[in-house]
């Protein structure tokens, strides 16, 4: 005998289909999430697409949703008393930007495109709803924020200090994290490099010249490039070795 329900049965709501779906579900913020978990996602979350250099949300703004970066990178400024722009990180595929939010605080840098980019704008609202139920979203949020304070950490020990060759060498260590699937990253402008380590746009323009020369970096177009992984960890030791 066959049992017919008495109550009509609701299909999955389609944004929870979509974040079951997504390709990057594993890595970002909602991997934590269960199936009933998901079953329960009835809000709609902004599928956006955004080109490079475009600003995601602007420093000093009311925060109220997070991003979740779908594909491309995305920098964060911020500018001191004296004028001087600074980048203090960059992050990456599967990475959760703007947690500023999640505290009714405003965003602390201004995130802005590298690259075109693919982002998942969530609601502050959505997460805090989430986040109350019996999930595992509240410790993955911990660790989050947790991340991101070792990106930063990292990013001010690591491309702070030393020489400017091994800053650079540094920073294409971490761009090579972001490579496309053909092995290209992108290669940020002098200026950026420049806003990124701390030096002139000339000392950038001579490194990049120098690591060329060594056949560290090729140049390709659209502000990309191919490194040679062997190469670099070679220049990165004997940087290391001085």
């Amino acid at each position: 005998m066959q049992a017919i329900p008495i109550y009509r049965q609701e299909a999955r709501h389609p944004q929870a289909q979509a974040c079951a779906a997504c390709e990057v579900r594993s890595s970002a913020l909602f991997g934590a999430l269960d199936e009933e978990a998901l079953d329960r996602i009835h809000t709609h979350i902004a599928s956006l697409t955004l080109a490079a250099d475009t600003t995601v949300y602007d420093r000093g703004t009311a925060g109220l949703a997070v991003f979740t970066i779908r594909e491309g990178l995305v920098r964060f400024e911020r500018t001191n008393e004296r004028g001087d722009r600074r980048i203090v990180r960059i992050a990456g595929r599967g990475d959760l930007i703007g947690q500023e939010a999640l505290l009714q605080r405003p965003y602390s840098d201004e995130a802005v495109a590298c690259t075109e980019v693919q982002l998942c704008r969530i609601p502050r609202a959505l997460v805090d709803q989430l986040a109350q139920g019996r999930d595992a979203l509240p410790r993955e949020l911990m660790l989050r924020w947790q991340m991101a304070l070792d990106a930063s950490e990292a990013w001010v020990s690591d491309l702070s200090t030393g020489s400017a060759r091994r800053r650079l060498l540094q920073l294409l260590v971490r761009l090579s994290a972001h490579a496309d699937s053909s092995g290209l990253i992108w290669l940020p402008r002098r200026d950026e490099i420049g806003a990124m380590l701390d030096m002139t746009v000339e000392t950038a323009s001579r490194q990049i010249s120098a690591l060329r020369r060594d056949g560290v970096i090729e140049l390709a177009p659209s502000r990309s490039a191919r490194l040679d992984a062997a190469a670099l960890q070679r220049a990165l030791s004997a940087e290391d070795a001085t």
